[in-house]
């Protein structure tokens, strides 16, 4: 008896992300130290006797995050959905990131026809410290999935979720800030605002966020 085509599908894809994301000579099976940041925030980047409340918005002074550095192979999944310059852009920036970092990245790219749902819980299972969204049409999906998995951190850069739960942060500015649920692309969304030199700053802002557990806010470039 032939499988349904829907699962044939499904069987497929997820072969197809495994294949992708299996390149590391680490297969993150091994075990693995909870991550601690290596150096310490600047001054400005949040005040540090009053740590931000849940669904906050900080705007750190431009570099107080510069001293903060993951360990080395620190493991993240990079989502990434879309083609769009802007998505480009923040993918491009993660990856350099990573590269400079010695971080042990992973990326799943959903397609454009896909429903990103599995993919993130494909991310989950591989037992990364992290997982970054890149493309707005992600964030409906991240909603969705994100308030169930309280114990896996996500950094969503470019973009933020309407209501974050404590495990989500997002790195956000003027001419990015969507927040999907239905709330449509904001006024001030400008392509040209993802720079590489913004891009760059938002994953080491977020990153450097989430390393000092401040988690479940905005950080507003």
């Amino acid at each position: 008896m032939r499988p349904p085509l829907r699962a044939v599908a499904m069987l497929a894809a997820t072969a197809a992300l495994v294949t992708a994301c299996s390149s590391s000579s680490d297969d993150w099976s091994e075990p693995h130290p909870a991550p601690s940041a290596i150096g310490t925030l600047g001054p400005g980047f949040v005040d540090p006797s009053v740590k931000p409340a849940p669904e906050a918005t900080i705007t750190p002074q431009p570099g107080s995050w510069a001293g903060v550095h993951p360990p080395k192979d620190y493991r993240v999944v990079l989502l990434t959905s879309g083609e769009d310059n802007p998505t480009k852009a923040l993918v491009t920036a993660v990856k350099e990131w990573a590269d400079d970092e010695h971080v042990d990245l992973r990326t799943i790219a959903v397609g454009k026809a896909h429903d990103p749902v599995p993919s993130i819980a494909k991310a989950m299972e591989m037992g990364p410290d992290l997982i970054v969204g890149a493309g707005n049409d992600l964030i409906d999906a991240l909603a969705l999935v994100t308030p169930n998995h309280l114990d896996e951190n996500f950094l969503v850069v470019g973009a933020e979720l309407a209501e974050p739960t404590h495990n989500v942060t997002a790195v956000d500015w003027d001419g990015a800030s969507f927040r999907g649920e239905g709330l449509g692309m904001s006024s001030t969304y400008d392509p040209n605002s993802f720079t590489a030199d913004r891009c760059a700053a938002a994953i080491r802002a977020g990153v450097a966020a989430v390393l000092n557990d401040l988690t479940g806010i905005v950080v507003w470039l």
